[in-house]
Formats: C-alpha cells, sequence, structure tokens
C-alpha cells in the first residue's frame, strides 16, 4: 500500500476514536460518573456484536446459513479473480504511464494548457492544474503532497488551498476509471462522465470557497505572505540518460500501480461482496437460493425500486440495482468498479449508466474516507464538515450533468 494511502486510513481511524470518546464523555454526562476502560470497551462490543449478528442473521434466515455462507466466500473468490486482478493490471498499465508522462514532461505541459481555466473555473491560481492532473493519474492523496510544498502552496490564500481537497479528490483515480469503463466497450459513456465530473468539481470547489469565507472571512489571506514560490521548483524529472530515464519511469510507474491495485483488493472483496449481497437476489429459477457467487438479498434493489422515478429523472437509471455504484463509491470507487461487470452480465446497464458511473465515480472516489484526513493534514480539521457537504453535492451534480449530457447528445447524433 502506498505510505500516502497508509497515512490517510491512519488517519481517518484516529478521526473515528475521536467520536467514540465523545459519545462516552456524553454517556459519563448523563450517568454523571466516570467510565472505565473495560466498560468502553465493553459497551462498544456489544454494539457491534448485535448489528454484526443481525445483520448476518437476517441473511442467514433468508437464504439458510449453509448457503449464505459458501455465497459470501464465493463472491469475494470470484471478485478477486475476475474483477480484482483485471483493475490491478489496469492500475499498473496506467501507472506506467502516468510516471512516463511526468518525467517527460507532458503533465507540465497539460498543465499549462490547462492554467488559464483555473481562475475563471475554478478560482484557483493556475499552478492548481497540476494538481488536479497529478490526482487524476494517481489518488487522491497526490494533493495533498503538493499542498505541502511551499513554491506550490505560495500561490494559494487559505481558503483556496483548503478547496484544493475537493478540487483534487474530484479526479481521484480518473484514469483508471476510464480506461477500466473504455476497456468493457463504453468509452462514450466515460468520456461524458469525464465531462460530467469537471462540472462536480466546479460546484463542489466553488461551494468549498463559499462556505470557508462565510464561516471564516479571516482565510481570505495569502498562505505564506513572503515572496512567491518558485514554480520551476516543482519538478518530477529523474537523473540519467533519456533511456534510462524511460526505463526507470516505467518500472516505478508499474510498481506504483501495483500498490494501488493492492489497497483497493479489501474495499473490492469486502464492500463489493456485501453491497452484492444486498443487490442481487436468487440465482435459481424459482427464486430458490444455490449458494452460488452473487446471490443475496436485494434489499438495496428492492428500496431504490421504490423511489426509482427520482433516480431515472436524475441519472436515467432504469434499474433500482444500479443506485449500488454511486453508495458503495462514497467509500471506495475500486470497490465500486467492481460492480460493473455484474450489472453488465445482468443486461442492466448503457452509455448512460457508465457515464454516470464514471462521473460519479471521479468526483465521489471515496471521498468519505479521505476528506477528514486530507483536511486534518493541512490544519484544518474545523472545515471536515463544509468539505463533506460540498463534495456531496458536487458528486452528485457530476452524476446528473454526466447524464443530461448524455441525453443531449443523443438528441443531436
Amino acid at each position: 500500500m502506498p505510505h500516502s494511502l497508509f497515512r490517510v486510513k491512519r488517519n481517518s481511524t484516529h478521526a473515528y476514536g475521536k467520536r467514540v470518546e465523545s459519545l462516552f464523555q456524553k454517556i459519563e454526562k448523563l450517568l454523571k460518573r466516570p467510565l472505565r476502560f473495560t466498560t468502553k470497551r465493553s459497551f462498544e462490543a456489544f454494539v457491534f456484536l448485535v448489528l454484526f449478528f443481525a445483520f448476518f442473521g437476517i441473511l442467514a434466515w433468508k437464504m439458510t446459513l449453509p448457503k449464505m455462507l459458501n455465497t459470501f466466500m464465493q463472491t469475494a473468490y470470484h471478485l478477486l479473480l475476475e474483477t480484482v486482478f483485471y483493475i490491478m493490471a489496469i492500475c499498473v498499465l496506467m501507472g506506467a504511464i502516468s510516471k512516463l508522462l511526468v518525467e517527460f514532461g507532458v503533465v507540465r505541459l497539460l498543465e499549462n494548457l490547462l492554467r488559464p481555466l483555473m481562475r475563471p473555473l475554478y478560482n484557483l491560481p493556475g499552478v492548481a492544474a497540476l494538481g488536479a492532473i497529478m490526482t487524476f493519474l494517481s489518488d487522491n492523496p497526490a494533493i495533498i503532497t503538493l499542498a505541502h510544498d511551499k513554491n506550490f502552496n505560495r500561490y494559494f490564500k487559505k481558503y483556496q488551498l483548503v478547496s484544493l481537497t475537493n478540487f483534487g479528490t474530484a479526479f481521484g483515480m480518473g484514469l483508471v476509471v476510464i480506461a477500466f469503463m473504455t476497456g468493457l466497450g463504453y468509452g462514450k459513456g466515460a468520456l461524458l462522465g469525464l465531462a460530467g465530473a469537471v462540472v462536480g468539481s466546479i460546484i463542489s470547489t466553488r461551494l468549498m470557497q463559499r462556505m470557508t469565507l462565510k464561516a471564516y472571512p479571516e482565510m481570505d489571506a495569502p498562505v505564506d505572505d513572503s515572496d512567491k514560490g518558485d514554480e520551476q521548483q516543482i519538478t518530477f524529472k529523474s537523473e540519467g540518460g533519456a533511456f534510462l530515464r524511460f526505463l526507470n519511469s516505467l518500472l516505478d510507474g508499474g510498481k506504483d500501480g501495483v500498490g494501488i491495485g493492492l489497497a483497493i483488493i479489501p474495499g473490492v472483496l469486502c464492500i463489493s461482496t456485501i453491497v452484492m449481497m444486498l443487490t442481487f437476489g436468487a440465482a435459481g429459477e424459482n427464486g430458490e437460493y444455490l449458494g452460488v457467487a452473487y446471490e443475496g438479498v436485494p434489499v438495496i434493489s428492492w428500496a431504490a425500486n421504490k423511489i426509482n422515478f427520482i433516480f431515472d429523472w436524475l441519472f436515467g437509471f432504469k434499474y433500482g440495482a444500479l443506485i449500488s455504484f454511486p453508495m458503495t463509491a462514497l467509500g471506495a470507487v475500486g470497490a465500486a468498479i467492481g460492480l460493473v461487470p455484474r450489472f453488465i452480465s445482468e443486461g442492466i446497464i448503457n452509455n448512460n449508466a457508465i457515464a454516470v458511473f464514471t462521473a460519479i465515480g471521479m468526483c465521489w472516489s471515496g471521498f468519505l474516507s479521505t476528506h477528514a484526513a486530507m483536511l486534518d493534514s493541512l490544519g484544518y480539521r474545523k472545515l471536515i464538515g463544509k468539505a463533506i457537504t460540498a463534495h456531496a453535492i458536487g458528486g452528485l451534480c457530476a452524476g446528473v450533468a454526466a447524464h443530461w449530457l448524455y441525453v443531449l447528445l443523443s438528441l443531436i447524433f
């Protein structure tokens, strides 16, 4: 796992611990006496066990325990073989290509081309384009690495710097998501999804800036009052001749791709397995459970179908089961794209759905698990709630924009 991803997860665990401790403090105030450490742990264990056995107990009651366990393991096994290794291969290849683009100056060229758009679209200095490209080629934490670089952050005001968490997150793992969707034969939908993600990123970034300035007007000040940093010092070039740089970039980029591929395994196997078991029903002809992969109790599909007229208008979803993708993307986009092959085999997907998936997948890309840690690392923990609210709205707008762009282009062409 890349070090930056490990740091994000460690900080997320720390934030969870703070929330639990805050809950215990409220209980202590009600009881008017302190709780022992073992009492706190016992209380947490009791709540966990109740929820754990309630969840799997309902599944076992509906499917029978042996078939539920077999489905649980078979689904994870099939996801590992049929989806995870495929995604990992894409991560390795895209990682190598990304490193080559960085090493030989293509990224800086793209930055110069996109620089004029930053101020009118995002109210950010032109150098911010580098952050969008870096997260698009890798993952969300790349923006934090840049934000800590004094040659980079001196171009920003404080409210602009914190909005980078929303701006960069909107493009996280973009190259992998687009390559995955295109490889499945939905390139048109993937490109429209990219356009939708841009719309969502603008809304999320602008809204975050507005909310921040409204609550903290004093943040309308430069990050550093000293002389501006030298952008020319932000370099990713390695030493050596052209061939050696090419070879090292290819191998190092592929190695980074392996790290990303390994990092998504827990999300795909754990989150996607649970989501699938709550999305799809029995595999037998008469509604009989067979204990095979991808079976389950379709609670999500049942609930989504009740209000699918909303999702149909917003995203063009004709099947309630498709809402599982945005729900999963909140935690991990790698786990979310693991659902797509199953949707294809069920015959419930088209380019419109892929456009929405790509837009929401890129824009959200697991922001619930990274936003808190990213802002904490910048020293602005107080803005976590605003960042999450702004980005949730931005992700929804990205999906809506992708759907209506698809409708518009379908009418024209």
